[in-house]
């Protein structure tokens, strides 16, 4: 059992506080510069960025669209102008190099809620018994893409995507995105842990499908330094990826985080105070850990 008073305290001193939060410092950085840049235009006058995650130009010239949104407009019956089949190329070639998930903990500024949610479950040491299977972000991403073939001509899940509305409110006012907001908020805190993003959410599934291939991953290259401690499996918020890689379903099986259910936020790197995790390829070179540790025990019994 982990002692949650005391979580990420060995990190800390083994690496000092800087290190132990690097990647958590630098998501904030990639979500919060990512919203300054198209809050600056109609806050600021400063249009580097028109438009918003959906779809957007940087610099009046690279076009950016969500493929995700394009696929629901097209099924609703709208023809995409060439820009945004340029802009849906240029981004799925991104999130298929470096992950789909990546969008989950990188990018999406609802991720900085949901966040927060699961720290303070975790300092009030709140549980839940929730049942959600995490296929359900399945069936929801399966519902928002058969809706616009039978409401034609709308976007069901543009009405209530929280990232669209989180972004709206910040410009215009919150309004009703503080309802949206608050109860993806208490949903993770009191329902079930990492509830929204992990069992919810159809963009995550999307994301999901796109970066199953991905090139980028995190890897368990030093498992034979894990001493059991279990944080990173508390911090994981797809804890279920960790163990194939981290434990080895069998002798010589790969260290490499290859379930694209894994969204690259690099927690797990933060947490371990032995440093057993880091990003690679997904095609890393097999750790012979658990090989070494079968022989030197072979070796003390002879």
């Amino acid at each position: 059992m982990v002692d949650m008073t005391t979580l990420g305290d060995d990190a800390i001193a083994a690496k000092g506080w800087l290190k132990s939060h690097k990647y958590l410092i630098l998501r904030r950085v990639s979500q919060l510069g990512i919203l300054a840049l198209f809050l600056a235009g109609p806050w600021f006058g400063l249009w580097i960025v028109k438009g918003n995650l959906a779809s957007s130009l940087t610099l009046d010239l690279l076009p950016l669209t969500d493929p995700y949104v394009l696929l629901q407009a097209s099924l609703s019956g709208v023809v995409p102008e060439t820009a945004a089949i340029i802009g849906v190329v240029i981004v799925l070639a991104f999130y298929f190099l470096v992950g789909g998930r990546v969008y989950c903990s990188w990018v999406c500024p609802v991720n900085m809620v949901t966040d927060l949610a699961a720290w303070l479950r975790r300092k009030l040491g709140i549980r839940s018994n929730s049942q959600f299977s995490r296929s359900t972000r399945y069936w929801m991403l399966a519902l928002t893409l058969i809706l616009p073939l039978l409401v034609t001509g709308g976007i069901i899940w543009e009405l209530v995507n929280p990232v669209s509305m989180m972004f709206r409110g910040i410009v215009f006012g919150m309004g009703a995105a503080w309802v949206m907001v608050l109860g993806i908020f208490l949903f993770d805190l009191i329902v079930a842990k990492d509830g929204w993003c992990g069992h919810i959410c159809p963009v995550g599934a999307f994301y999901n499908l796109v970066g199953s291939k991905s090139p980028l991953r995190v890897n368990a290259l030093e498992r034979q330094a894990c001493n059991d401690c279990m944080e990173c499996y508390v911090v994981c918020p797809e804890p279920q990826v960790i163990k194939p890689a981290l434990k080895g379903e069998k002798q010589g099986s790969t260290p490499v985080i290859l379930s694209s259910d894994c969204t690259n936020c690099g927690r797990c790197i933060d947490i371990c105070a032995k440093d057993v995790f880091s990003y690679g390829g997904r095609h890393a070179k097999k750790n012979d850990g658990l090989k070494r540790e079968g022989e030197i025990s072979q070796g003390a019994q002879a």
